[in-house]
C-alpha cells in the first residue's frame, strides 16, 4: 500500500520567509521610543504599514475575490502585525520606565525588544479569534467581490 504525499505547499513570500520581519518593525520602534527621534518609530510603522499593505495585494492579485481578500488581509495584518503589537509595546515600555526611573533608557528598551517574541502568537491568536467570530461573519461575508 503506498501512501500519497501532498504536494508541498507554496512558500508565501510574506509568511514563510524573513521578509515577515518587517512587519515586526513597529514594535522595534517602539521599544526604542525613548531613545530615537520620533520620526524613526514613524518611519517603523511605515515600514510595517507597507509590508501589510504588500501582503494584502499579493493575496488578493490571485484570488477569485480580490476585494474580500484583499480587506480580510489588510484587517488581520493590520491589527496582528502593526496595531496591537505596537499598542502593547508602547504600553509595555511606558510602564517599565514609569518603574525604573533615571536607568530607564536601556532597561526600558531592552524590555519592549525582550518582549516582542513573547507577544506575537497570543496577538495572532486573539486576532484570528475575533476575525472568525466578527469580523469575517458580520463584514466580510457581505463583501462579494
Amino acid at each position: 500500500m503506498s501512501v500519497e504525499e501532498e504536494p508541498p505547499k507554496p512558500v508565501d513570500l510574506y509568511r514563510d520567509t524573513p521578509v515577515r520581519y518587517l512587519g515586526y518593525a513597529n514594535e522595534v520602534g517602539e521599544a526604542f521610543r525613548n531613545v530615537v527621534h520620533r520620526n524613526v518609530v514613524r518611519f517603523s510603522y511605515l515600514i510595517s504599514g507597507g509590508y501589510v499593505v504588500a501582503d494584502a495585494t499579493s493575496k488578493s492579485s490571485s484570488s477569485p475575490t480580490p476585494i474580500r481578500t484583499f480587506a480580510d488581509v489588510l484587517i488581520w495584518q493590520g491589527l496582528a502585525s502593526v496595531a496591537i503589537p505596537g499598542f502593547t509595546i508602547n504600553r509595555l515600555c511606558w510602564a517599565v520606565g514609569k518603574m525604573v526611573g533615571p536607568a530607564r533608557t536601556a532597561v526600558v528598551t531592552g524590555t519592549g525588544l525582550l518582549a516582542i517574541p513573547f507577544i506575537i502568537k497570543p496577538i495572532d491568536t486573539a486576532v484570528d479569534h475575533g476575525m472568525e467570530r466578527v469580523v469575517r461573519p458580520y463584514i466580510l461575508d457581505n463583501v462579494n467581490c
